[in-house]
């Protein structure tokens, strides 16, 4: 349940736009709501969520564990706090006229931002995430690349939504793949494996497999690296905005002819 405000806000939500009064009395003044937001992404980043424990951040601080409910209600908050902080972008960021253009620059700011804090995909995203500043601005930088197009609010909403969701997917199963490592399979695998995926168990399958376009591993022997090479996903993830900037096109093009008939 998300803690609020005696109006209603989520204090999450008031700590973020600095509506929530910071404690003037007691032992704890040296803190603030930002030394421990930003202490608690330190932590995340260099060992991970599971690592951000209310003790660790105060810890971390020199502080006691007590200390740091002054501030925060809880570790539910700290989080959704540490959500927002790692979203936060460049105060200049500059897009592209082309909306296309401009959408695969804001696709990527995105990106960056889940690219330099894996843990982010660990952290529930509802309602309160959205009302968060550097949320907001994210928000509204795809808008503005969505500015131009002849579509509704609603619409442009959408689509800024399936277009952050298709950088989390991507980027969630590209780290996923990274830290799987590279799979290797011997002559021997491939063959016992291809001999239960057959065409007539997986008629549309089982074909890319036997060519080799489906396998996820390789028969090559194991590289000599400590760090072999994995697969990514560059190619699925320009296809797929390639295929919403298609849907695009046509939907917008479509709203524009009916535009034009009345």
């Amino acid at each position: 349940m998300v803690d609020t405000t005696e109006t209603g806000l989520p204090r999450a939500v008031a700590v973020a736009w600095g509506m929530q009064e910071t404690p003037q009395r007691g032992p704890s003044r040296g803190l603030s709501h930002e030394r421990i937001v930003a202490a608690a992404v330190r932590i995340a980043d260099e060992e991970g969520l599971a690592a951000v424990t209310m003790q660790a951040v105060a810890k971390s601080l020199g502080f006691t564990t007590m200390s740091l409910y002054r501030y925060v209600s809880g570790k539910e908050e700290m989080l959704q706090l540490m959500g927002d902080a790692a979203a936060r972008l460049s105060e200049k960021v500059t897009l592209d006229p082309d909306w296309r253009q401009a959408l695969r620059q804001w696709a990527a700011l995105i990106r960056e931002v889940w690219r330099a804090h894996p843990w982010l995909r660990e952290i529930p995203r509802g309602q309160v995430s959205v009302l968060m500043p550097n949320q907001m601005r994210l928000a509204d930088l795809g808008l503005q690349a969505l500015e131009s197009l002849p579509l509704t609010r609603d619409d442009k909403i959408g689509i800024i939504l399936v277009v952050s969701q298709h950088v989390a997917s991507m980027t969630e199963l590209e780290l996923a793949l990274a830290q799987e490592g590279q799979l290797t399979v011997t002559e021997e695998g491939a063959a016992m494996l291809k001999e239960v995926i057959t065409e007539e168990r997986y008629p549309h399958v089982a074909p890319l497999y036997q060519a080799g376009d489906y396998s996820p591993g390789s028969t090559a022997s194991p590289p000599a690296t400590d760090e072999p090479p994995v697969e990514n996903v560059e190619a699925e993830y320009d296809l797929g905005l390639d295929l919403i900037i298609a849907g695009l096109e046509s939907r917008a093009g479509g709203a524009a002819e009916t535009a034009t008939r009345h």
